[in-house]
């Protein structure tokens, strides 16, 4: 089974996601603030993560920064703001995908799967060393390096600058990398944009004046050696 930890302050709505979840068969925890979650986590972690980001206390941004430094364990934002600077705001915080309340459960399993499937890949996957200059992908021991130095980038960011490794020079559109990467038929290509924003400014000496990871306008992205 899967464990997963819903941090949610509305008792109706994180009982409801807990005993909708237990259904599916995952092992499923519920926190009522983000203080309360991140102690649960530190002790009993989890697999994924569901985050509300209206929380008392600690709001959800803080409580994905936090859970993020922590480790990589999978984020999903679980939110009835669907304001596109906060979606935003919420993956360049560190979260792995965003979904707006009300949520059905069958597509929240359906990410769920989709996330684990992600991360056992991660760990699985056996390719050689890819190099693109100063910066070296391998992937069959989960590391990035910059100019010899290790960049620490989570499983999502991790399984996007494979996927474009694999294509060195080729634009893959955020659609492409959404089914590839997400493995999700359609989705919100923001998710795709904020994350390649992440791995630039960790693997560009310049985040604005990219090197490696390239915009085609129009197209999508491409990774250059």
């Amino acid at each position: 089974m899967t464990a997963v930890l819903v941090i949610e302050d509305d008792d109706r709505i994180r009982l409801s996601l807990v005993l909708a979840l237990e259904d599916e068969g995952y092992t499923v925890s519920g926190a009522a603030t983000a203080e309360e979650g991140l102690q649960r986590q530190r002790r009993e972690p989890a697999d994924t993560v569901l985050v509300d980001l209206m929380l008392p206390g600690i709001d959800g941004f803080e409580c994905i920064r936090q859970l993020r430094r922590d480790d990589d364990v999978p984020i999903i934002v679980v939110s009835a703001r669907d304001d596109t600077h906060d979606i935003v705001a919420a993956l360049e915080a560190g979260a792995d995908d965003y979904l707006v309340k009300p949520v059905a459960v069958k597509e929240l399993s359906a990410r769920l799967r989709a996330l684990r499937r992600r991360a056992q890949a991660a760990v699985t996957t056996e390719i050689p060393g890819l190099v693109f200059g100063d910066l070296i992908i391998r992937p069959e021991a989960g590391e990035v390096t910059v100019r010899g130095q290790q960049v620490s980038v989570t499983r999502t960011e991790f399984r996007l600058l494979c996927e474009l490794a694999e294509h060195p020079g080729r634009v893959l559109s955020r659609q492409q990398l959404l089914q590839r990467v997400w493995e999700y038929e359609t989705g919100d290509e923001r998710l795709v944009d904020v994350h390649v924003g992440r791995l630039r400014n960790k693997i560009e000496k310049d985040s604005g004046d990219p090197r490696h990871l390239v915009t085609v306008r129009g197209l999508g992205y491409k990774l250059l050696r």
